[in-house]
């Protein structure tokens, strides 16, 4: 099914040091050996050489894919991944 995506109102602000924009800070060893992804709803898909999470990939990188999410293909090819709880207030269906 094709679905155009909706307008969405937002407030943005390029981030810039410093100003308070953003929630917190973590080291970046930290970040790269620690993996901060939340894994509770991610797909699980068990295989014969162990379980393994798809993922699709971006200008941002991997995305894993969670439970109910919506693989987004844009015209250009860039997929996206979006949760079913922010799906259907982002796009609407077209006939």
């Amino acid at each position: 099914m094709k679905y155009i995506r909706t307008a969405l109102e937002a407030e943005v602000t390029q981030y810039v040091p410093n100003e308070g924009l953003e929630d917190g800070f973590e080291l970046f060893a930290d970040v790269i050996t620690k993996g901060w992804i939340v894994t509770d709803s991610l797909v699980k898909i068990k295989r014969p050489n162990g379980v393994v999470c798809p993922y699709i990939q971006n200008r941002r990188g991997r995305t894993f894919i969670g439970e109910g999410d919506y693989i987004i293909l844009d015209e250009d090819g860039t997929k996206h991944v979006c949760g079913a709880d922010k799906f259907f207030t982002r796009y609407q269906k077209i006939e």
